[in-house]
């Protein structure tokens, strides 16, 4: 194919700005896809995605478009998530593009991902074309939008299309732009194959599928190839590319987009952003890569019937060959067994695997509480990096500890600034910037801790801005923060599945809420057992749960008072004796209460 003819572009926008919409309209108007064969989010290939309406994974599909010049174009468009928690997707689309369609909602104007896209688009060096989508509400105002592009982002939004994804108007102007302004891609003539590897996932009759954007040379079927990163070697078995439909190929040249086979068993084995070689050439520098996801957020899931255990380590194992991101390894609970503790990107992406196990594996699974990983440093100079209150070591031995914090941008009507400031106030958050993209929308940007956002942040901010607050977040370093480990006891014995960190000022707060709830879920017994929350020998808040009690005197009617004395004192005693040989049976009930996702 001529490299002239090849334009490669991705679509990004806020969510539910219109990406999967537009994309649906691009299919249609190029003919990729016939009117009967049409449905919503076609690319968008998840039962999830369609219910929630959201991409999760990256689609690259190639469409053939006949421009008004009289030549045919090989358009490889890349569809992309919204979501931030699936901002990884979003960065290695984009490595393998020249160009990007920035949509956004005529009238809903920029948000804060369409903001973090842009930069995260800039820093790729790409033609970006500003399309405002839905021009056909009734609220759309299309020039206010064009000057918060210009006066938010900076960036120049004179020759803005203008379109409907739903209805299709302007859709054919899109193509023509993207034809006339995304450059064609750039090759060294005569160089050896070189191609990125931008996704991969599992096949169970293939092995790993990657796609792949060939920069230099020929991908052709058979040949020899090497993976930069880990010197391995493979015979290419298949090659091809999706129109939406799988189309197989003998060559994918350079500038092209396509999906590779090579018999490779584990996708471990493909690291995103690695570059393939040609096996036969050693003198191939590397393609720029990018750094893969590391999980922010660390949950515990254990199987609700224990006998699920080694069901639920394979069904991880599977999920894991489709989901690069996310990461697992075993660990048991005296409360809930035996389980794994998994690492995920985000809230939403815990929700996602969460579901994907329990409707694709058929797994009744408990969820505890999401908690990130923090770094210890202890007075020997040693540096630990724990995700688990279990594994916190003990206070006299540690010299500080470091959280993870991100830099959060906001975006709001000003009715609302008040309770969105107060907001980041109570969750420890330090202002980096305040300004006005237009008269009534106020841009905030915070650096708060990761630990205050996974908790309730984005359900409060949605609270306190009546749903007209959009935000954006990325990891921007780790600082130094009085966290401790906040131990339960029960009758003395302290309970490891109910321990958390948290930062020394809250644990007060933190320690008579939990205790609180726990007491309503404790059955009384026949002694009194005390509810404490401690920071190492510290007690920070207690309560009791009153014994049962019989009445001994019930038998006694009048008469000398001694007699009823007797009786009491003797009981007494004996509740003594019981309160130090007797021991709490926790019912699984209040440990999953407590523990499990969605409790305060």
């Amino acid at each position: 194919m001529d490299r002239s003819l090849i334009r490669n572009f991705s679509i990004i926008a806020h969510i539910d700005h219109g990406k999967s919409t537009l994309a649906d309209r691009l299919l249609e108007t190029t003919g990729a896809l016939s009117s009967r064969e049409m449905q919503e989010q076609v690319l968008d290939s998840m039962d999830l995605e369609r219910e929630r309406g959201i991409t999760i994974k990256a689609q690259a599909v190639r469409l053939n478009y006949s421009a008004a010049d009289g030549k045919t174009y090989q358009l490889n468009l890349i569809d992309t998530p919204g979501h931030v928690d699936f901002a990884y997707e979003v960065s290695r689309s984009l490595a393998a593009c020249e160009g990007a369609l920035l949509v956004v909602d005529a009238a809903q104007g920029v948000e804060a991902q369409t903001m973090a896209n842009t930069y995260l688009a800039l820093e790729h060096d790409l033609e970006i074309l500003p399309v405002l989508n839905k021009i056909d509400l009734p609220a759309a105002d299309p020039d206010r939008v064009q000057d918060e592009i210009e006066s938010t982002i900076g960036l120049e939004a004179d020759d803005a299309l203008r379109i409907s994804a739903k209805t299709g108007l302007g859709v054919d102007e899109v193509l023509e732009a993207v034809v006339e302004r995304v450059p064609p891609p750039k090759a060294a003539d005569g160089a050896p194959m070189r191609a990125l590897l931008f996704d991969s996932w599992y096949d169970s009759y293939r092995g790993v599928v990657m796609l792949a954007r060939v920069v230099d040379g020929a991908l052709v079927k058979g040949m020899k190839i090497r993976f930069w990163s880990t010197g391995r070697t493979y015979e290419v078995e298949a090659l091809g590319y999706r129109t939406p439909k799988h189309v197989s190929c003998d060559v994918l040249s350079a500038g092209e987009v396509g999906w590779v086979i090579a018999n490779i068993k584990n996708v471990t084995e493909t690291r995103i952003g690695d570059t393939i070689c040609d096996d036969r050439d050693l003198t191939s520098v590397p393609l720029p890569g990018f750094e893969e996801s590391k999980p922010m957020v660390f949950a515990g899931l254990y199987p609700v019937e224990s006998h699920q255990h080694e069901a639920l380590r394979e069904a991880l194992e599977k999920l894991q060959l489709n989901d690069r991101s996310f990461q697992f390894e075993p660990e048991s609970s005296v409360a809930l067994g035996f389980g794994f503790r998994c690492g995920f990107l985000g809230l939403l992406h815990l929700e996602i695997v969460q579901e994907r196990l329990e409707r694709e594996f058929d797994l009744r699974l408990i969820t505890t509480a999401p908690g990130v990983r923090y770094r210890v440093v202890k007075t020997d100079g040693s540096v630990l990096e724990i995700d688990n209150a279990s594994r916190w070591p003990p206070q006299p031995s540690i010299a500080r500890v470091e959280e993870p914090v991100f830099e959060v941008t906001v975006i709001t009507r000003d009715d609302y600034l008040g309770g969105i400031l107060k907001l980041f106030e109570d969750k420890r958050g330090v202002q980096k910037s305040f300004e006005y993209a237009a008269s009534n929308r106020a841009v905030l940007t915070y650096e708060v801790p990761l630990n205050e956002i996974v908790l309730d942040f984005y359900d409060r901010l949605k609270t306190v801005s009546r749903g007209y607050a959009s935000i954006d977040y990325h990891f921007s370093g780790y600082w130094a923060s009085p966290m401790v480990k906040l131990d339960i006891l029960v009758a003395g014995d302290s309970i490891d599945a109910l321990s958390i960190i948290v930062h020394r000022d809250q644990a007060f707060d933190r320690g008579k809420a939990l205790i609180q709830k726990f007491r309503k879920l404790i059955p009384r017994q026949q002694f009194q057992v005390a509810l404490q929350a401690a920071i190492g020998n510290k007690i920070v808040a207690r309560d009791n749960i009153a014994p049962l009690r019989k009445n001994v005197t019930a038998k006694c009617y009048g008469g000398d008072i001694t007699r009823k004395r007797k009786l009491l004192d003797r009981q007494r005693e004996g509740k003594r004796r019981m309160k130090r040989v007797g021991r709490v049976d926790i019912p699984q009930e209040a440990f999953l209460a407590v523990l499990s996702v969605g409790n305060d």
